[in-house]
């Protein structure tokens, strides 16, 4: 089992990045929104922690930036029809911190806003997430989501551009967006920025 991977960043596409390690081997990571846009020039080194899920059909290997994502991810694994693209989706959305939060208060809202799950699925991951989280090495509850603000806007700049975006391009949109919805986080404001480049360009 793969569980950490350092290398040099080769490439990245909008859902993963392909990692060469200085045994010459390259893998290829899913990673959630977040990570992606914090991804530095191709060439540097990078290094992320990983949770490799088996099929029959294949081998896919997901990567975190912190050590208690992965372990969050795994918890997510364990829930009955919540295959690993939900769960990736789920932390694109959410820090751990910031899910930790809405299972302690029960807000199914919050988990609804996530693409795929709906009430009934939902209510199903808060059930679960309320018993595994608490047997689970994952972050304590108490620390407050960070504030959104000019991190947000450069972090989504970032991966834009990483993206292949020009800056030109990309500053305008995301400052409209954000002036709109200053709540969005840097998962959301990315979603929002692509769907209306994509928009733009029809």
């Amino acid at each position: 089992m793969i569980g950490y991977i350092r290398g040099t960043l080769l490439e990245q596409t909008e859902k993963s990045c392909l990692v060469l390690t200085a045994g010459g081997v390259g893998y290829e990571l899913h990673l959630p929104l977040p990570a992606l846009a914090r991804l530095p020039a191709e060439g540097q080194e990078v290094s992320f922690h990983t949770e490799q899920v088996v099929r029959e059909d294949s081998q896919d290997l997901y990567g975190f930036e912190t050590s208690e994502e992965r372990r969050l991810f795994h918890v997510l694994l364990s829930i009955p029809n919540l295959g690993p693209k939900k769960g990736l989706a789920i932390l694109s959305q959410f820090h751990p911190d910031d899910l930790r939060q809405i299972v302690l208060h029960e807000d199914i809202a919050a988990l609804t806003r996530v693409s795929g799950i709906g009430k009934k699925t939902g209510q199903q991951i808060l059930w679960e997430l309320k018993y595994k989280l608490a047997s689970a090495d994952a972050p304590a509850v108490g620390r407050k989501p960070a504030a959104p603000g000019r991190s947000v806007l450069q972090d989504a700049l970032a991966g834009l551009t990483n993206l292949g975006y020009s800056e030109e391009e990309a500053r305008p949109v995301l400052h409209k967006l954000f002036e709109a919805e200053p709540d969005l986080d840097v998962a959301q404001l990315l979603r929002e920025a692509l769907k209306a480049i994509a928009k733009a360009r029809a």
